[in-house]
């Protein structure tokens, strides 16, 4: 990639990481990064952040990675659960159904619900997060050019001024979408395919004359179905249209009137200030790969996917989760940059299963009772990397419900949990009401021993012991390293398997 002609360059910029796109995922690696001291410039082509609701829908698992990013109490105060779905014939209502399922309440898994959020609140929720760390976007600013190095990435950035400046970087993300601009410029391919040849129509606009405690559907509306659905925090809702395949949506304000008044039993008046529209086309694509050199891709550069199941937004933060801890280990801790190839590892067939799993629920039919009904494959608890190259199992005579290395390290109360300290510290008792995620959250490696003695460990690994209780039960016996995104890396009875697995992420005794 060629960087433009204008005016002259000044010197390069120095930083660790450069982001490329200030979306849930670069905002998430920013963050994750910032908190961990890593050196991270987070750009952003537009002039602002995206403005729109489009990924509303937060999964069980997503909601987990940001409260230990430590911004879920303001998702929660701005959102809602999924509200029941209501079906409307010519102007009556037709019944009521769940789109998603409710979960019983588990210690286990401290957010069983998806939570509803608009996308643009979300955003603005991580970038406040990231001022806290003293991070930043820099707004109008396009990746214009791009040179890899056996020790670095030197990338041209063009400002709003319409200065070209190169900015040197140990790596890059891009974190740009699925036009990412710097997945072309690196030569990765993408494979997909168009899953449904009717074009939709979204927009947050103002409704006078529904509820807000359902979501509205109206499946045989003249011209195709169309929903409205109440979008928490704010007075709009989301309309989502779908239209014959030879027709072009109309994305203006009279536009998204004329639809909402032809399809539904609203006069045009009902509606009000169209805040933003969009128009696009169902397609499911993979990257062949997530990394090229020095340069990692991310949430919809690497993949994309269809609306259906709300797995996009979650896929692409639990990305930015997965390859920031990873970077962090070998930026500031020495870890091998070995660690770096476990992020394609791990990530791509994730997605892989995403993928599947959203077009399956986009083609088993459209907005009918039911049809789009999702359930826990779309909670992503259940995914992990059980066959990642991080992952070892070292137990013998499992049974075959038991936790393994590889799976997400579930929740817990410790009412009366003792030995929490991190390497060098003195062992502190847990205070009444705290959880193991508690005891997870923040940066670190941490080191679970559940009726075993605690383990000695290198700086910079925390230690906790459960003897009994929920936490004992939910992990069975045994020695944990609980990574920093939450995952068993490696499950053991054997203290002396300890040292060799740490020293793979970067943590070796002094």
């Amino acid at each position: 990639m060629t960087s433009p002609q204008t005016r002259p360059a000044h010197g390069p910029d120095h930083t660790d990481v450069l982001i490329v796109g200030a979306g849930p995922t670069g905002l998430a690696l920013a963050c994750d990064l910032a908190r961990r001291g890593v050196a991270a410039l987070l750009v952003e082509r537009a002039g602002a952040l995206f403005p729109g609701s489009r990924g509303k829908g937060l999964q069980p698992r997503t909601q987990e990675v940001l409260d230990d990013l430590g911004v879920l109490p303001a998702v929660r105060a701005h959102g809602a659960p999924y509200p029941r779905m209501v079906s409307w014939q010519n102007g009556e209502r037709q019944g009521e159904w769940e789109l998603v399922e409710r979960n019983l309440p588990d210690p286990t898994v401290p957010y069983p619900d998806v939570w509803m959020i608009p996308q643009w609140r979300t955003q603005e929720i991580l970038r406040t997060r990231l001022l806290e760390l003293d991070g930043r976007v820099r707004f109008g600013t396009a990746l214009t050019g791009l040179d890899q190095y056996p020790d670095r990435v030197e990338a041209t950035l063009t400002g709003p001024d319409g200065v070209a400046r190169t900015v040197s970087a140990r790596y890059l993300v891009a974190a740009d979408g699925g036009r990412s601009t710097v997945r072309r410029a690196v030569g990765i391919t993408m494979a997909g395919e168009r899953i449904d040849p009717r074009p939709a129509l979204v927009a947050d606009v103002g409704i006078d004359g529904l509820d807000r405690d359902n979501w509205h559907v109206w499946p045989h509306g003249p011209g195709g179905p169309l929903l409205l659905c109440p979008l928490p925090g704010t007075t709009d809702f989301q309309l989502f249209a779908q239209f014959d395949p030879d027709e072009t949506p109309d994305t203006s304000p009279e536009g998204v009137c004329r639809v909402i008044a032809a399809r539904t039993h609203l006069a045009e008046s009902a509606v009000g200030e169209v805040r933003w529209s969009s128009d696009f086309r169902p397609r499911a694509a993979l990257a062949e790969r997530f990394r090229e050199g020095r340069v990692f891709l991310a949430g919809d550069a690497a993949h994309i996917h269809s609306p259906a199941g709300g797995q996009g937004l979650n896929t692409s933060i639990q990305d930015a989760y997965n390859l920031g801890w990873k970077l962090g280990q070998v930026l500031r801790h020495g870890a091998p940059e070995e660690l770096l190839d476990s992020y394609e590892a791990e990530r791509l067939p994730i997605a892989a299963d995403v993928l599947e799993i959203s077009t399956r629920l986009h083609r088993a039919g459209g907005v009918q009772d039911g049809g789009l009904r999702r359930g826990p494959r779309t909670e992503q608890l259940g995914l992990g990397y059980e066959h990642g190259p991080l992952t070892v199992e070292a137990r013998v005579g499992l049974t075959g419900d038991a936790l393994r290395a590889g799976e997400r390290a579930p929740d817990a109360p410790l009412d009366a949990a003792p030995a929490t300290a991190d390497a060098g510290a003195d062992a502190r008792s847990a205070a009444p009401g705290t959880r193991l995620f508690d005891v997870f959250r923040g940066p670190q490696v941490t080191v679970l021993a559940v009726g075993h003695e605690l383990p000695a460990v290198p700086a910079g690994v925390r230690t906790h012991r459960v003897d009994g209780g929920v936490a004992a039960e939910a992990y069975g016996r045994g020695i944990f390293v609980i990574r920093p995104d939450g995952y068993l890396g490696l499950a053991t009875h054997e203290p002396a398997d300890l040292p060799g697995y740490l020293a793979r992420l970067g943590l070796h005794r002094p």
